[in-house]
């Protein structure tokens, strides 16, 4: 056993990566734009990797790019059965040789990898997240480089703190708590939108002691290959992590049968996250233990305006928090509610800076908006515009135009709603498309409860405000609506260390990534107890006399 004797070491500090702003003349700039023109021009064969092994099945699927969607980069193999089997047995074997490994040794690897991503590899990462992702150069350069560097640094102190977590002893006892790993394996389901939360949990887990297999978005497996192997040449040993691109269908019914599935580390659709549960809890007598549950899916996130907020700062926060990333993040703004004493000056102001939005390939660093992730958001996004142009109770007052003859492009557009409870304000759209509901000023409180109840979901939301009163009414009355809630800010860019992310209701279990509790949920502690001198009697001195 490898151990590592007479030391008691502490982590390093860990401080948020600094953003590059790929400003022109700058020489990431430079470094980006060649690392886009190289990987453009080379074909990936993406195997999948189980117990540090290739395996390419045959069955294939192509990576393409979301703004020109006859380029393709890559070819992935999908998992069938087979393979999904072996990935879980590779997993439950690699776990007794990398629990009994110490913490340490075992966080020097997320370290390692860090630092890759952070020098050798940034800039290969962030052309993956704008050639297969769709992200202009700076949302990837915040998702893929930094806020990934962020999880695995930030993660490594937390482990520390959890594990230097203990209980008193009393006189003549020490007490001691072992966080264990859980017994079996994580399965980790991640989603297409966010490099950094792909890399996250996969990982998070892994950093306990976990053994994990890994199940990439089908519309997001180049990036996640590529953090593959920066895991690999950081030291990861095999088995740890298994790379199993496929279907939810092919992967996830075998994952979810199996007796050691120990968790699932979920981030998605609330339909798919409701679904996958409904299965473990009909599975529930086969497991060895009852899995953990951790999962970040949908949300109708919200701009709330009071009339004593400032018009260029509100419509500001609406622009970005809706339209960056074309509205491709669960924390984008999707609803705005707007006093009407505001609203003809944030109407004026909203068409100004709309018009100076400029779309197209993210190649192309002028652009503010890219295309949507895929033909099924494409289709599933401008619907929910065709429905506001074809009924009454909403009207599209900017944009709402789209084509996907090149690109699966849609302009940002604005839909202005009559009623609080239009099919815009109240549902998930997950694109480039925000709902405007204009009250009464009067109607402050009135309009705040009907925010807090009209959506199903509680992940990030936003109130706009002078007025510290009327802040702190909002504060109370929309405690429950957001996980995240920022006060003057867009609801939408949580920094790991700063603002841990994630909400409640149908929008997840709130387990916060970016912070302790996440971590805690993969750790199963066992509470130790010894007593140095132990009693020789059975007996007590209230027994001595009557």
């Amino acid at each position: 056993m490898n151990l590592l004797n007479n030391a008691i070491l502490r982590t390093p500090k860990p401080v948020n990566e600094p953003i590059y702003s790929y400003e022109p003349g700058s020489n990431e700039r430079k470094l980006l734009k060649e690392a886009l023109e190289e990987m453009s021009e080379i074909l990936l064969d993406i195997p999948l990797v189980i117990g540090g092994e290739e395996i390419r099945t045959g069955n294939t699927a192509n990576v393409v790019v979301p703004h020109d969607h006859q380029k393709v980069l890559a070819s992935y193999h999908k998992a069938g059965e087979a393979e999904v089997r072996k990935a879980i047995d590779a997993a439950v074997n690699a776990q007794s040789v990398w629990q009994s490994m110490r913490w340490e040794e075992r966080c020097a690897i997320f370290l390692k990898a860090a630092d890759l991503l952070a020098t050798k590899y940034r800039y290969q990462i962030n052309a993956g997240a704008m050639l297969c992702g769709g992200k202009t150069a700076f949302q990837a350069e915040i998702d893929a480089a930094c806020e990934l560097i962020d999880f695995l640094r930030f993660n490594v102190k937390y482990a520390e703190q959890i594990y230097q977590t203990q209980p008193e002893s009393s006189p003549g006892v020490w007490n001691f708590v072992q966080h264990r790993p859980l017994e079996g394996f994580v399965f980790a389901v991640t989603p297409f939108n966010f490099t950094a939360i792909a890399g996250n949990l996969a990982t998070a887990p892994a950093i306990m002691g976990n053994t994990v297999v890994w199940k990439p978005a089908s519309s997001l497996v180049y990036t996640p290959y590529l953090i593959m192997r920066i895991l690999e040449e950081a030291g990861l040993p095999p088995g740890v992590i298994n790379f199993v691109p496929g279907s939810g269908r092919d992967v996830g019914d075998i994952c979810l049968a199996d007796s050691h599935l120990a968790g699932v580390h979920f981030t998605g659709s609330t339909p798919v996250f409701q679904k996958m549960w409904k299965t473990i809890g009909n599975n529930i007598a086969k497991y060895k233990s009852y899995p953990r549950l951790v999962g970040e899916t949908g949300g109708k996130d919200f701009i709330f305006a009071h009339s004593s907020t400032d018009v260029k700062e509100v419509v500001t926060a609406m622009v970005r928090g809706a339209f960056e990333y074309q509205g491709q993040k669960c924390s984008a703004a999707s609803r705005a509610y707007i006093p009407k004493s505001l609203w003809p000056a944030v109407e004026e102001c909203l068409k100004s800076e709309m018009s100076k939005i400029t779309m197209g390939p993210t190649t192309d660093f002028r652009n503010f908006v890219g295309a949507v992730i895929d033909k099924a958001a494409f289709e599933s996004i401008t619907s929910y515009i065709t429905f506001a142009k074809e009924n009454e109770g909403g009207d599209v007052l900017i944009g709402g135009n789209f084509d996907d003859s090149t690109g699966y492009f849609i302009e940002p557009t604005v839909i202005l709603a009559s009623d609080p409870h239009f099919k815009t304000m109240v549902e998930e759209i997950f694109g480039p498309v925000l709902t405007v509901y204009v009250y009464d000023d009067a109607d402050y409180e009135k309009t705040l409860d009907v925010c807090d109840s009209s959506s199903m979901y509680g992940l990030t939301g936003a109130i706009f405000s002078r007025d510290r009163l009327a802040t702190s009414v909002a504060l109370r009355k929309l405690e429950h609506a957001a996980g995240n809630f920022y006060i003057n800010d867009k609801p939408t860019g949580a920094v790991v260390g700063q603002q841990p992310f994630g909400g409640g209701r149908a929008s997840g279990t709130n387990d916060k990534a970016g912070a302790a509790t996440n971590l805690l949920r993969w750790v199963s502690p066992r509470t130790v107890k010894e007593t140095f001198v132990p009693a020789t009697e059975f007996g007590y001195p209230f027994m001595e006399e009557e």
